[in-house]
């Protein structure tokens, strides 16, 4: 049955309504309730929620079997010792516990692993995996550089521009990311293009559900960008809390500040290697190694003996940037720096020379001194960029632009990565042809989208000095991939650990379309087991774009039709009526016109909560398998609508109030949860929008189907 048109007004009206008066999970305790961000409040309030007995109680006997499902814990303690902590506060173990009792214990265990952490090296990756709450912490001097940042890059914009200079001495940088406008705008400064900002909701005065959708826009759009927002909600945007604020404006300057920093768009980077060999090397490192070989290669050339190996403690006594400013900008070198006995004093006079360079400050004195890691790298990138000092050799340029990908696979390799970062997996990609090679990343993936498929005794961790290990792994990979009933003819682990890009690409695609499908069959498996097929997604979208009396049809995923974008807006209207702005619709006619509602498309489904890294490319070319996934996380979003509704519905096609919960198709940290799902599956759609080869194409709906 159609959706009945006669219930959308009175269903937006429900939602503002309802978005007016969300307040997410409250605690009655202030401080506590400060201790977590939303995302992690729900979370845990589900976790706490399903371990209630038949009497609707939980007593602290029933903490320790909980605490251990949670990952960080269950790697820092085992079961017994969880009893003995909570035995120290109270022994009788069938005393009742409420859920703020919950949150003290999990705090109280939190403390106590990070104490038996210490300051070894593994601290930053438990508190990754557990919360951000311990890093609450806000660096002033952090604090000023990204409001220096922020007044420099946005000052002429021309809805912004009536609240800039931002003075960093008062609250006014959360005041303003409150209603999202500005890290929207951020995110486009960092990666042009990002966000169609005809997509943003920039009125003086913002509605609840308005301030939402820029909220959720922001975040599936830094998601997009490769930033990490698994424990950040809209509401804690909205609230404007400092610490996540500025994690993410961190995030996103770091990635404008280390974006020419690979061979595509630096090819003169081919001057710090000697061979092919080195040049693959390069390619896989992270931006952050490939500026620390750029800093060392100059410090090299400048008698500096020392290696800097960090952004901190190696960079404290002033030395070695006083070496690579003199190698980089000699017409400003002063001898005094190097002669200066005091780091401070000799601080300074970097930073005075750093300004003769017409290089921003990112950071004072005291900063370098301190050995402030985010200040330090974001100074290093402005140097790179201002005066990165190496050869315009067009011999070697020529080469490095040789060993790079077609404009295909590169966008292919970068939605992969992107998708893959954003399952919140242990391992971070930055060059997914290398760095699946040795198998660990692909096991982390599968173990993920299909938990218990992989035998982690089986499996070696990295680094891998044996090869056969790193074939071992990949061995793995394939064989639970033919479990999963891929097409995989002929395909052996070797092909990975080799580093066939074509195959990659292919097995790549499957487990994403693998996952899509599983979690669109997950929101039925209460009334119905069936398998969900691309033609089901199909069916789906035909029938929900007809119920709003359009005549626009899709006839399959590579129909040249689409290549308008007209369908996408047309199913973006049916699912929420007043997410898509007609006035801003072009008919499409033009390759101009195409581009512009193809990119209003990929705004308006991030804003209504589609975690998409599709590129309009994808849908201008009507890149089939893109195609796809973009119709299956608009079905998945509209599904979901309201989560009672939707899970017992009886099919995909029946009718969902056009309801957008503030949060659950963007984070999730509880797997047992629907909003996890919702914000796995906008991440797989998402990365699929990747191009896979010829062969796959036809071979997949045959395994699918």
């Amino acid at each position: 049955m159609c959706d009945n048109p006669t219930d959308v007004k009175d269903s937006g009206w429900l939602l503002f309504k309802e978005m007016s008066s969300f307040v997410g999970v409250l605690v009655s305790d202030q401080w506590l309730q400060s201790q977590f961000t939303q995302v992690e409040l729900r979370s845990l309030k589900s976790k706490f929620i399903s371990i209630k007995n038949q009497n609707g109680k939980v007593t602290i006997g029933d903490l320790p079997p909980l605490m251990m499902k949670l990952k960080a814990f269950s790697e820092m303690f085992n079961e017994e010792e969880i009893r003995g902590i909570l035995a120290e506060s109270d022994s009788d173990m069938s005393n009742e516990v409420d859920f703020e009792g919950f949150l003290r214990t999990y705090l109280n265990l939190q403390a106590r692993a990070t104490g038996k952490l210490g300051g070894s090296k593994n601290s930053s990756s438990f508190l990754k995996a557990t919360t951000t709450t311990l890093l609450h912490t806000i660096s002033e001097s952090e604090e000023a550089s990204y409001v220096a940042h922020i007044n420099s890059y946005l000052r002429d914009d021309p809805f912004l521009k009536q609240y800039l200079p931002i003075d960093q001495s008062t609250n006014s940088l959360f005041d303003l990311a409150k209603d999202g406008v500005l890290l929207c705008k951020l995110i486009n400064v960092a990666v042009p293009g990002t966000i169609d900002e005809r997509a943003i909701n920039t009125k003086r005065v913002l509605n609840p559900w308005e301030r939402n959708e820029n909220h959720t826009l922001c975040l599936n759009s830094a998601k997009a960008i490769g930033c990490t927002v698994v424990n950040i909600g809209t509401q804690d945007l909205v609230e404007g809390r400092p610490h996540l604020v500025l994690g993410l404006i961190s995030q996103i300057i770091k990635i404008q500040l280390l974006a020419d920093l690979n061979l595509r768009k630096t090819p003169q980077l081919v001057e710090l290697v000697d061979d092919s060999n080195d040049v693959e090397e390069l390619m896989g490192l992270a931006p952050e190694k490939v500026l620390l070989k750029w800093m060392n290669f100059h410090l090299k050339k400048a008698g500096y003996k020392k290696t800097v190996t960090n952004f901190s403690s190696d960079l404290k006594d002033g030395e070695a940037y006083a070496y690579l400013l003199n190698v980089l900008a000699p017409e400003h070198c002063s001898p005094a720096t190097l002669n200066a006995k005091d780091p401070t004093e000799r601080a300074n006079l970097v930073l005075e020379h750093a300004e003769r360079m017409d290089c921003k400050r990112y950071l004072t004195p005291k900063d370098i001194v301190e050995g402030s890691t985010n200040l330090n790298l974001a100074f290093v990138a402005q140097v790179f960029h201002q005066r990165n000092g190496l050869s315009t050799d067009s011999k070697k340029i020529s080469f490095a632009e040789m060993m790079t990908d077609d404009e295909q696979i590169s966008r292919e390799e970068r939605c992969f990565r992107l998708w893959i970062n954003s399952l919140g997996i242990g391992t971070y990609v930055n060059n997914m042809f290398e760095d699946v090679r040795n198998g660990w990343i692909l096991l982390e993936v599968v173990d993920k989208i299909s938990p218990g498929s992989v035998n982690w005794k089986q499996a070696t961790r990295p680094p891998i000095k044996m090869p056969f290990r790193k074939v071992e792994n990949c061995n793995q990979v394939i064989k639970i991939g033919k479990q999963l009933k891929f097409s995989l003819v002929n395909v052996a682990g070797n092909d990975i650990v080799q580093g066939n890009k074509k195959l990659i690409l292919a097995f790549l695609w499957q487990l994403m379309r693998f996952n899509i499908l599983q979690l669109l069959k997950n929101l039925r498996s209460h009334s119905q087991a069936k398998e969900i097929t691309d033609a089901d997604i199909l069916t789906w979208a035909n029938k929900k774009v007809k119920c709003t009396g359009r005549t626009s049809q899709m006839e399959s995923f590579k129909d040249k039709s689409l290549s308008t974008g007209l369908f996408f807006l047309e199913l973006l209207s049916a699912v929420e009526p007043r997410v898509v702005n007609w006035n801003l619709v072009t008919k499409g006619e033009s390759e101009e016109e195409k581009k512009l509602n193809a990119t209003y498309i990929i705004s308006v489904a991030r804003k209504l909560g589609c975690s998409i890294f599709l590129l309009p490319e994808d849908i201008i070319e009507v890149n089939q398998k893109m195609i796809l996934t973009l119709t299956a996380s608009v079905m998945y979003w509209c599904l979901q609508q309201p989560v009672e509704e939707s899970e017992s519905s009886p099919s995909p096609a029946t009718g969902t109030t056009p309801d957008a919960s503030p949060a659950p198709s963007i984070n999730g940290e509880d797997d047992a949860s629907l909003s996890v799902e919702v914000s796995n599956l906008t991440i797989d759609d998402a990365a699929s929008d990747t191009t896979v080869s010829s062969q796959v194409e036809n071979e997949d709906i045959q395994v699918m189907e």
